[in-house]
């Protein structure tokens, strides 16, 4: 099944988010080089603003730049492919986007669970976050 031309999105749209997407990849790159290094070797959970008024390290400003890449990307999906919303476990209609947000919401209490309850390291967390995230997906 393909989309009808009146469905489809203009080159403009295509290629604002395009430029959306070099603006990511160039703040990555940004962020890439705010690293701290000595004598070559990147400290990555080292300050990014020593002296700040809030403690800026690389993971932290790379949880925020994946969840602007993630609302970006699935922005562009519900225009270049829009969806119905289709019944799952809960029994309501969701879409992709309400499928995020809680996939978004339940990572963050799993992530809170597992560092709670004293688990080390914190990548597990980490693992099982993506596993809930697959899961609600699949069949949330």
């Amino acid at each position: 099944m393909t989309i009808s031309a009146a469905r489809r999105p203009s080159p403009a749209v295509n290629l604002g988010f395009a430029v959306a997407a070099g603006l990511m990849l160039g703040a990555l790159a940004w962020l890439v080089m705010l690293v701290p290094a000595e004598d070559g070797v990147r400290e990555w959970t080292g300050a990014l603003n020593p002296g700040g008024w809030m403690a800026w390290t690389f993971p932290t400003a790379l949880f925020f730049w994946v969840i602007a890449a993630l609302l970006l990307a699935f922005t562009w999906l519900a225009i270049r492919f829009p969806e119905t919303p289709r019944r799952g476990i809960l029994g309501i209609a969701t879409t992709r986007g309400d499928r995020l947000f809680v996939s978004l919401l339940g990572s963050a209490f799993v992530n809170l669970a597992w560092q709670g309850f004293g688990g080390a390291p914190g990548w597990v967390g980490l693992v099982l976050s993506l596993i809930y995230a697959a899961a609600v997906f699949r069949w949330v």
